[in-house]
């Protein structure tokens, strides 16, 4: 069974003093493409969360946001009772040089100065990692199941595509019989029109085999039936089959396009046209393929 590429997983994670909220959202990439957004606190286990993410999720552009709402905020600032009073000096001479007054609220005014408030370390214990990584797993494992929903849905769409050709190059057969004879029928009129010309009609009869030969389209629908046979089982054997699944494609479109440029009868180029229509949209859809 394939797996889309798009996908979303939200958990929570609940602390005593905060509520970490893990959201994960994923859409189609041809390689691993990360982007977090994490408070600074957990900057050092970036490296930590990316290598989780692609191990769960392979390919595909992804986005991790990581939001915390405190619930009982323990203070982590403290104001620096050295810089004010420093500040309180040099602004108490300049004052006075200026000949001018103190503000009233002068205490307000020294607090939203530079340095004045020191910011303590904040640390991760290791009980609040594990719980975001918990988190991240449900949310993980939230996104993984999108996924596979979406998958389900892109294997019945892809293999109503498959089927589809597969009639259309069944409704080639009763062209084939047809465009041959008139083959034959325009050049023996073209031959006949020929005056005072004796003719070999056993070197006519091996010409004509010769060049009704390089129109036989035989192999190609025979390789096309394969591959089409091979899509479908590629379809049913993993998860991970993206890239696969395009190359066949690629395949089919090699043989679809010599069928056409073999096709001189018009019944038969309208179904090239419509068959190519059909994978046109197959190609669109496997982009979303894991």
């Amino acid at each position: 069974m394939i797996h889309s590429m798009t996908g979303y997983g939200r958990a929570i994670a609940e602390l005593p003093n905060k509520r970490i909220t893990i959201e994960i959202r994923s859409l189609n990439s041809k390689q691993f493409d990360l982007s977090v957004r994490i408070p600074s606190v957990y900057r050092e286990k970036e490296m930590v969360l990316r290598n989780m993410l692609l191990q769960h999720l392979e390919r595909g552009k992804v986005d991790l946001t990581v939001n915390v709402d405190l619930i009982s905020r323990d203070v982590t600032s403290k104001i620096d009772p050295n810089v004010v009073q420093q500040y309180y000096r040099e602004l108490s001479s300049l004052a006075a040089a200026m000949g001018v007054t103190m503000p009233a609220d002068w205490l307000s005014l020294l607090l939203r100065l530079p340095e004045v408030m020191r910011q303590e370390n904040e640390t991760v214990s290791e009980e609040e990692w594990q719980c975001i990584e918990k988190a991240i797993e449900e949310a993980l494992e939230e996104l993984i199941g999108f996924r596979r929903q979406e998958g389900e849905m892109l294997q019945q769409v892809l293999t109503g595509k498959i089927e589809a050709i597969r009639s259309l190059l069944a409704a080639v057969e009763p062209f084939e019989a047809e465009r041959t004879e008139k083959i034959k029928s325009r050049l023996y009129e073209a031959l006949a029109t020929l005056e005072g010309v004796e003719l070999d009609r056993n070197r006519l009869e091996q010409e004509m085999i010769y060049y009704l030969e390089k129109l036989d389209v035989n192999e190609e629908k025979t390789r096309l039936a394969h591959h089409l046979d091979y899509f479908v089982e590629t379809l049913r054997q993993g998860t991970s089959q993206g890239k696969k699944l395009g190359f066949i494609a690629q395949e089919i479109g090699r043989e679809i396009n010599t069928l056409g440029s073999k096709s001189n009868q018009s019944g038969m180029q309208r179904i090239v046209v419509e068959m190519k229509d059909e994978l046109e949209q197959i190609k669109e859809q496997i982009l979303n393929v894991l």
